[in-house]
């Protein structure tokens, strides 16, 4: 049986997957919970997006360097595995297959079952159905070949991105909420609104969470020396630009009122245009939705070969398919349980307690990058991260004041989410005693 997988995606692919992994409802409806945090005020609360935004590229940054220097499947995983050692590398293929990413697809698709509800009635049973249903279809692509999921994926981003684009110009355009119903600045900076700020940076920053996963996919980019480091950085700083658009956008169309909307984007829509047209967006949010499930059922299972081909996971899951070419039996597993979470419903309280924890992870993978420098300095390093050891040292500055947040705000949760975490520390322990483990074989 094959253990590698064919370089076929190039730079628009992988671009292309970063920006359509992390948008998914968020931009719809967030924006409004942010407003209503900085008063209304449409300064402070693109303030945040940009800065969440920039955050976030400074980890495109980092990670663009370790993509470029060890492009192999797994990305995240083996930065981990190769700086840190295997156990923690573990416990994020843990937590990402049990919790993060197969939980991340369930509530997409609960969530696309919920706006299809919008539009044609829908028991609860069906519902279930359909958000099953949804989860079957996008693996069946998968499975049969990566350009296929890749092709999937470029076509639903790029129409999702060109919607956003087409609605944020019209609502500029067409709205007068900039012109003198809307708040540019608070007309008093009281103490409480710094930590508005900081609250609602948490919620921008979960709103930009996705864009790592590209990082999976790094064994499959053609010249990834090159393609790789350009394509998370321009898909990052591509999400940037769509969400401040959208964000503006919002507020024209809506004044004062879009801190107050519920359904911001097809509230917005619907004001000026009628509420056909805020149907339209019902139809876009669908896409969006089906487009971020795709992208994490394109990437995600390239973590689990990648911890399978190293015997810490079930061995199935390192088989490449000789006919179609993926890690077609980590790409079913991953499926199969994200359904039977969305099914459940228990994919809910999972995500609520553990989701934190995944920032642990992404902060060490950025950590990651001075062990590897000062480990072998004379490297080759075909893309390196501009502004070194700045760049890396503020995301993981981020990272940590992320977790702190929710250990600090949150504690319970907090606490269940690491046990959850450390849960696969016997797990890995039963792994790593199997006598037919397997030894890492690199790409």
């Amino acid at each position: 049986m094959a253990r590698t997988l064919d370089r076929t995606l190039g730079f628009k692919d992988l671009a292309l997957i970063v920006v359509g992994t992390v948008i998914g409802s968020g931009i719809f409806i967030v924006p409004a919970v942010v407003l209503r945090q900085v008063g209304g005020a449409l300064g402070p609360a693109l303030m945040i997006w940009l800065v969440a935004g920039l955050l976030s590229l400074l980890g495109a940054l980092t990670y663009g360097e370790m993509g470029a220097a060890k492009p192999e499947a797994g990305g995240l995983y083996a930065y981990i595995r190769d700086a840190f050692g295997p156990l923690p590398a573990f416990l994020y293929g843990w937590t990402t297959f049990f919790v993060i990413s197969t939980g991340s697809v369930a509530a997409l698709s609960v969530a696309f079952s919920a706006y299809l509800g919008q539009l044609i009635p829908l028991s609860p049973l069906a519902a279930k159905a359909v958000a099953v249903t949804m989860i079957v279809v996008i693996a069946t692509v998968n499975i049969r070949g990566t350009r296929q999921g890749s092709n999937v994926q470029n076509w639903s981003t790029a129409i999702k991105v060109f919607a956003i684009i087409v609605m944020s110009i019209l609502l500029v355009s067409f709205g007068g909420g900039l012109g003198g119903e809307a708040k540019l600045w608070p007309e008093v900076v009281a103490p409480g609104l710094f930590s508005s700020l900081g609250l609602a940076m948490i919620g921008v920053l979960w709103a930009y969470e996705g864009w790592q996963y590209v990082t999976f996919s790094a064994g499959e980019a053609r010249d990834p020396q090159r393609t790789f480091p350009r394509a998370i950085v321009a898909g990052t700083a591509l999400l940037i630009l769509l969400y401040l658009a959208a964000n503006i956008g919002y507020v024209a169309a809506l004044g004062g009122a879009a801190m107050d909307s519920e359904r911001i984007a097809s509230d917005a829509v619907a004001v000026l245009f009628g509420p056909v047209a805020g149907q339209v967006v019902a139809v876009v949010i669908l896409l969006s939705i089906f487009s971020a499930a795709n992208g994490l059922t394109l990437t995600s299972p390239r973590l689990y070969f990648s911890m399978a081909r190293d015997g810490v996971f079930f061995r199935r899951l390192a088989e490449v398919h000789p006919r179609f070419r993926t890690p077609a039996f980590a790409i079913g597993a991953g499926s199969v349980w994200s359904a039977v979470l969305a099914a459940s419903g228990t994919f809910e309280q999972l995500l609520t307690y553990v989701v934190f924890s995944g920032w642990i992870f992404y902060g060490l993978g950025a950590l990651s990058i001075f062990v590897f420098r000062r480990r072998d300095p004379g490297a080759v390093r075909p893309f390196r991260v501009p502004a070194y050891p700045l760049t890396p040292a503020l995301f993981v500055a981020a990272a940590a004041a992320i977790v702190l947040n929710a250990m600090i705000t949150q504690p319970a949760r907090a606490a269940v989410g690491l046990a959850v975490v450390l849960a696969g520390v016997p797990a890995y322990m039963v792994w790593q005693s199997r006598p037919e483990r397997q030894p890492h074989l690199a790409e």
